[in-house]
């Protein structure tokens, strides 16, 4: 008991003790009231609980405390602002500001700083209406406006806590610096006068410094650094700077006019040029970025956009026919800055190659030199457009139109005269021209003939060229590219005199009509290798990076061969070619011995034997006679072979095709197709979600392009259902749903 009673005892005393209310003093002075604490516990013995209470009244400042606090502030403001020394410390002087804030005074002193900036900047304005020149007022304005900003530095340095605290939490205020703005904005800058002035006089330093004369660079940066932070840059300023200026005015004067005071369009050109990149230089050393765009606009609007039509007519058929390519180059680039420039220039680009051009081909006394100087004019234009005109599709497809519209207005005098030419220069050979150069030749002829309507000019040209064996390759590269008929072939003759007097025909064929045989290894006759040679030479020599392959199908050879009932021209394959030169060196001959000499592939071999003894003409026996041929078949010449013509063409006995072969084939078919047919019903199925099977089946026959056998059908559709893609109704097993 005795414990508990002394336990007792000290926790009152405690509670007196942290009870005991006072009054004392701030170390500044400021009267406060000290806080409450106790202790509360519910049991004796259970911990202690301490409780800090919060002040009853805030502390509070000492009398005539904030009268003489901002008083020191407005001295010190005013200081600045006549730029002498101040009196007190600076850090003295934030922690009066932030001594005033803590005690909710901000709104009063960020009311009373606004006055005094207020009459300060109202004071300034007299003194810019005293000035009458320019020059000296535009020094002055700088001046006030350097001054206010360093002022409104300071200024800011010392309410930095007022800035922070009370104008960061009221957003419709601005910051003291935005404050020291807008009222330099109302009081200086929006007076009509003095805004007047100051732009007048910054356009007028421009407008002397564009006639030549030296200016002041830094001083018109400032200015206009100035109209950029007060937000009054824009719409005063260009609307000056796009009035029509005696620098900007520059009139053309036509070519054959050259006594004239006016440029010509060249110089006109290069005029504008240099305006636009004096007026691009001034925008980087003191105009502000954001009227660079309206400024250049303004500016090539008045030297460019009003000129168009009058630029090209008076200039551009003379650039075009002197091939000033440097003019020109300028002349795109300049056009493309301006909006529908490249279109009006593209207008009279086609203007300019439909006249020029009919000029050429209209003319009969120009047929002599027609196709040169359509070679010498296309070449021309291509280089224009490549250099001048950066490669622009548009300008590329106009000139093809242009030129498919004036070398048809005289029906196939052009081709004739082209197919003539390039006859001409083909005899002539290496006389007139390297090999190189005459497929630079045919090449730009082939361009040409594009836009003749009609394939009347290639005919022509053909038939017209009697002597192109060295150039077969060049003319079946023209066939592929006039896109005529798959079947037509070039062809390159040397007739020598072979063994068995075999004329020996090359061929060479489109890519579309190339035969798919694989190639094979045969032993051709000595002259018959030295030719291949030869042609091989020729044909890669022409065409580097390309492989030549030598096909058994390619072809035919014409073999005459002597009879008792007379001479008769054989058409015949290289393989019976081959077989029918063995029988100059002998009489009989078995398979084994054909085989070896030849080194003709088995099954080829066999074939070749039975259409040369078991055919319609058969120009040798076999021994046995049957329709096939078999191992120790022996084979001899016919000599008492007869026919009614004179050229005979032996066809080659076609490959059957085995059983195995037929499935096999099958088979991969029909593995390709299913792809086809599985996405046939999932895209059908994707789209109705739910069909019957029978419609399902009658809708993927109308969208596939190749048979379907139901039962195959039926099989894909079991393959999907498999793997989800699709599933049977559960109440309907006829119908089938669309798993997404």
């Amino acid at each position: 008991m005795a414990e508990e009673s002394s336990a007792s005892c000290s926790s009152n005393k405690m509670k007196t003790v942290f009870l005991a209310g006072g009054v004392g003093h701030h170390a500044n002075g400021l009267t406060k009231t000290a806080g409450s604490t106790t202790f509360s516990n519910s049991k004796p013995g259970a911990a202690k609980k301490l409780v800090i209470k919060n002040f009853k009244e805030k502390p509070k400042l000492p009398e005539n405390y904030t009268h003489e606090t901002w008083q020191k502030l407005k001295e010190a403001v005013e200081a600045i602002q006549n730029s002498i020394s101040i009196k007190y410390n600076l850090e003295e002087l934030y922690q009066a500001v932030e001594n005033l804030c803590s005690h909710k005074i901000s709104a009063k002193l960020y009311k009373q700083l606004q006055v005094v900036c207020e009459d300060h900047i109202k004071a300034q304005i007299d003194q810019f209406r005293e000035y009458l020149f320019l020059t000296l007022f535009l020094k002055k304005i700088d001046k006030c406006w350097q001054d206010h900003c360093r002022q409104m530095i300071m200024i800011r340095s010392i309410f930095l806590f007022l800035d922070r605290t009370y104008v960061l939490q009221n957003s419709m205020l601005p910051s003291v610096w935005d404050m020291g703005l807008e009222l330099f904005r109302f009081y200086i800058i929006s007076d009509m006068k003095v805004q007047s002035k100051t732009i007048d006089g910054i356009l007028l330093l421009i407008e002397r410094e564009r006639s030549g004369e030296t200016v002041d660079r830094s001083l018109l940066r400032s200015l206009l650094s100035m109209l950029s932070d007060l937000q009054v840059w824009l719409r005063p300023f260009t609307q000056g700077m796009g009035k029509p200026t005696q620098w900007i005015s520059c009139p053309i004067r036509p070519v054959n006019q050259p006594l004239a005071p006016t440029p010509v369009v060249p110089d006109y050109l290069h005029h504008v040029n240099k305006r636009l990149e004096e007026e691009a230089d001034r925008v980087i050393t003191y105009l502000d970025q954001s009227t660079q765009k309206p400024l250049i606009a303004t500016v090539e609007k008045q030297l460019l956009g009003e000129h168009l039509t009058a630029t090209l007519q008076k200039g551009l058929n003379h650039l075009l026919d002197e091939n000033r390519i440097q003019d020109l180059c300028l002349l795109y680039q300049l056009f493309s800055r301006v909006r529908g420039g490249v279109l009006v220039l593209l207008q009279h680009w086609i203007e300019y190659i439909k006249a020029f051009g009919s000029t050429m081909v209209i003319n009969p006394e120009k047929d002599k030199t027609m196709v040169q100087e359509l070679l010498d004019f296309k070449d021309k234009v291509d280089h224009i457009i490549h250099v001048c005109f950066m490669k622009n599709e548009k300008f590329v497809n106009a000139m093809k139109e242009a030129f498919e519209t004036f070398i048809n207005k005289r029906t196939n005098k052009p081709a004739e005269l082209i197919a003539k030419h390039v006859d001409w220069k083909l005899r002539a050979g290496n006389k007139e021209a390297t090999d190189e150069e005459l497929e630079k030749m045919l090449d730009k002829i082939m361009i040409i003939f594009r836009f003749i309507y009609g394939n009347v000019g290639l005919v022509t040209l053909v038939l017209s060229l009697e002597c192109g064996a060295a150039f077969t390759s060049k003319l079946e590269g023209m066939f592929k590219d006039m896109e005529l008929s798959k079947d037509i072939m070039v062809q390159f003759k040397q007739c020598q005199n072979l063994p068995g007097n075999i004329e020996l025909t090359v061929n060479i064929l489109t890519m579309g009509y190339w035969p798919t045989y694989v190639p094979m290894e045969v032993h051709l006759l000595p002259e018959m290798v030295r030719l291949q040679e030869i042609f091989k030479t020729f044909y890669l020599g022409k065409h580097s990076g390309r492989k030549l392959q030598w096909q058994s199908t390619l072809g035919h050879c014409v073999l005459k061969a002597e009879f008792k009932e007379g001479k008769k021209e054989l058409q015949v394959s290289l393989f019976q070619t081959l077989v029918l030169l063995m029988f100059n060196e002998g009489e009989e001959f078995t398979l084994e011995e054909i085989k070896l000499a030849t080194g003709i592939e088995d099954g080829e071999l066999r074939r070749t034997l039975q259409s040369l003894a078991c055919g319609k003409a058969r120009v040798i026996h076999k021994v046995p006679k049957s329709k096939d041929v078999e191992d120790g078949d022996k084979f001899s010449c016919n000599d008492d072979f007869k026919h009614k013509l004179f050229r005979i063409k032996i066809n080659q006995i076609q490959m059957k095709e085995t059983v195995e072969e037929q499935a096999s084939t099958t088979e991969r078919v029909y593995q390709d197709r299913q792809y086809q047919i599985d996405a046939a019903i999932v895209r059908i199925m994707k789209m109705r979600k739910t069909l019957s099977h029978n419609l399902l089946v009658s809708e993927v026959y109308n969208q596939l392009k190749f048979p379907v056998k139901p039962a195959d059908l039926k099989k894909r559709i079991e393959s999907l259902i498999d793997r989800d893609y699709m599933e049977r109704d559960k109440e309907n097993p006829n119908q089938y749903n669309y798993v997404a």
